[in-house]
């Protein structure tokens, strides 16, 4: 005898794995954050490892196919100075670096809504716009 489950239950258990796998990857990332302070307090970890560590980490998803192109080193660096200062626990830096990403985002917005924008309308929304302006014989705001 066949088993039924409603929408509701599947969309539910699957909100409830998505919350644990987004604990899980908290618990991770707080782990790694902890390891990685301490390891760069005891002088095990410098800023030049991190550095290399991002080149090599790229080089081997260039190898494996993951990305297309390797990315410059002014790139990677800033990759591997985003891991410095979270390491360094650099509350001012990051908030900083939040800031100055908020106001790239925002002028990449800024400059999106002035270019200009084509939109085209359904036919079928078309057909309203001539039922309710009266004319019978057409608009021409469709055209075949």
């Amino acid at each position: 005898m066949a088993m039924q489950i409603s929408l509701d239950e599947v969309l539910s258990m699957l909100l409830s794995r998505v919350d644990a796998m987004t604990v899980a990857n908290e618990n991770m990332k707080s782990k790694f954050n902890i390891l990685a302070r301490a390891l760069y307090k005891k002088g095990f970890l410098t800023d030049e490892d991190l550095v290399q560590s991002v080149k090599e980490e790229h080089k081997l998803l260039l190898d494996l196919g993951a990305i297309k192109e390797m990315p410059d080193d002014e790139a990677l660096r800033s990759i591997a100075d985003n891991m410095i200062v979270w390491i360094k626990n650099d509350a001012e830096a990051i908030r900083k670096n939040m800031k100055d990403y908020e106001a790239k985002v925002k002028a990449m917005i800024e400059e999106e809504e002035k270019k200009p924008r084509l939109d085209v309308a359904s036919a079928a929304d078309l057909q309203r716009l001539d039922r309710m302006s009266g004319k019978k014989s057409g608009s021409g705001l469709i055209i075949p």
